[in-house]
C-alpha cells in the first residue's frame, strides 16, 4: 500500500488522466510524486525508460501515458496508435519489473471489448468477438498492455493490475477539431457555432449510439482506490453504470452552451459501436462509485473549454 512518502511515478502526467491523478495525490498529501514530460522522457525509447527507472527507482507506477484520439484520428493514424501505445506500455511495464516496482496500475480502455458485446459489458467478455474496426489498432495495443500485466504477474510474481475505464472527459481534455473524442468535440462545435452565430451544427452519425461517460476526476479517484485495494490478475471496469444516446448528449451540451440553432445529423458518417456500457458491479461491490454526475461534469468541462478557448488548436 502506498504511503505518504512512497516514490510514485505518474506516466503521462501532462495528459488529462495523469494530471488528474497528480492533483489527487497532491491533495491527499503524497510528497514524492515523480513526473517527466514527453520531451524529457520519450516512453517509446526503451533505453531511456530503463535509465529513468534505474535512476529514480519508483515504488508505485500509474501508467496513464498513451496516444489517444477519436474516430477520425484512429482512422487516419492507425500505425501511430498501435506502435506508440505498444512501445509505451511494453517499455514501462518491463522496466517496472526489472526495477522491482511494488505495484503498477495500467489504464486501458473500454474499446478493448467486442463491438457487439452483450450489454452491460462484463470483464469476461474480452476477446469473445470482433472489435470495432475504427479503433482496432488502438484496442489491440490496449489488450496487449493488459496481457503484459497478467503475464509479468504469472511469470515473475509482479503485482501489476489493469483497469478499463469507459469514455472519459473533463478538465484538461483535448478539444482539437479532428483528434478529440465525442463529448469535448461537441462542446467545441456548439461553442464555435454560438460564437459565429450559426443557424445549425452538423454532427456525425445518426445520434442513436449510446455511450457511458466518466468524469476524469472520478477515474483518478478509482485509480487511487484500486492501487490501494485491488490486487487481482483480471482487469476491472471503471465507469458510472449508465449511458446516454449521443443525440441526448448533444441536446444536453447544446443547452449548457446556450446554442439556439438546429442540429443536423450527417448519417453518412460512421456511428462506431452501437452501444458501450460497462458492468461496474465488480468495482462498486468493493465500495467505490463515481461521484460526479453528467450534468455537473459537462458544466465543469464547458468552463474548462471557455478558459482555454483562445488556445484551442484547429
Amino acid at each position: 500500500m502506498m504511503q505518504s512518502d512512497s516514490r510514485i511515478y505518474v506516466a503521462g502526467h501532462n495528459g488529462m488522466v495523469g494530471a488528474s491523478i497528480c492533483r489527487l495525490l497532491q491533495k491527499i498529501g503524497f510528497s514524492n510524486v515523480i513526473t517527466r514530460s514527453s520531451v524529457e522522457l520519450d516512453l517509446r525509447n526503451q533505453s531511456a525508460v530503463n535509465e529513468f527507472f534505474e535512476t529514480e527507482k519508483p515504488e508505485f507506477v500509474f501508467l496513464a501515458a498513451a496516444k489517444v484520439g477519436g474516430i477520425y484520428a484512429n482512422n487516419t493514424y492507425p500505425a501511430e496508435f498501435i506502435y506508440d501505445n505498444l512501445m509505451i506500455e511494453a517499455n514501462v511495464i518491463h522496466a517496472a519489473y526489472l526495477n522491482q516496482v511494488q505495484k503498477l496500475l495500467f489504464l486501458g480502455s473500454s474499446c478493448i471489448y467486442p463491438k457487439m458485446a452483450k450489454q452491460p459489458i462484463l470483464e469476461e467478455y474480452l476477446l469473445t468477438g470482433p472489435l470495432e474496426p475504427t479503433n482496432q489498432p488502438y484496442a489491440i495495443a490496449k489488450i496487449a498492455g493488459l496481457e503484459l500485466c497478467k503475464s509479468y504477474r504469472q511469470q515473475y510474481g509482479c503485482n501489476f493490475i489493469s483497469a478499463m475505464p469507459t469514455n472519459l472527459y473533463g478538465v484538461g481534455d483535448n478539444y482539437h477539431s479532428e483528434n478529440s473524442h465525442v463529448l469535448p468535440a461537441l462542446i467545441r462545435k456548439f461553442c464555435l457555432a454560438k460564437k459565429n452565430g450559426n443557424a445549425e451544427v452538423e454532427l456525425w452519425g445518426s445520434g442513436t449510439p449510446k455511450r457511458e461517460f466518466l468524469y476524469v476526476d472520478d477515474l483518478a479517484s478509482a485509480s487511487y482506490f484500486l492501487m490501494q485495494n485491488y490486487n487481482d490478475a483480471e482487469s476491472i471496469n471503471v465507469g458510472v453504470g449508465e449511458d446516454i444516446s449521443i443525440s441526448d448528449l448533444a441536446e444536453m451540451i447544446k443547452k449548457t452552451v446556450g446554442f439556439e440553432g438546429e442540429i443536423r445529423w450527417n448519417a453518412k458518417m460512421s456511428d462506431g459501436t452501437p452501444r458501450k456500457l460497462l458492468d461496474v458491479s465488480k468495482l462498486t461491490s468493493m465500495g467505490w462509485s463515481s461521484m460526479i454526475g453528467l450534468k455537473e461534469g459537462i458544466d465543469l468541462a464547458y468552463a474548462d473549454f471557455e478558459k482555454k478557448a483562445n488556445h484551442v488548436k484547429d
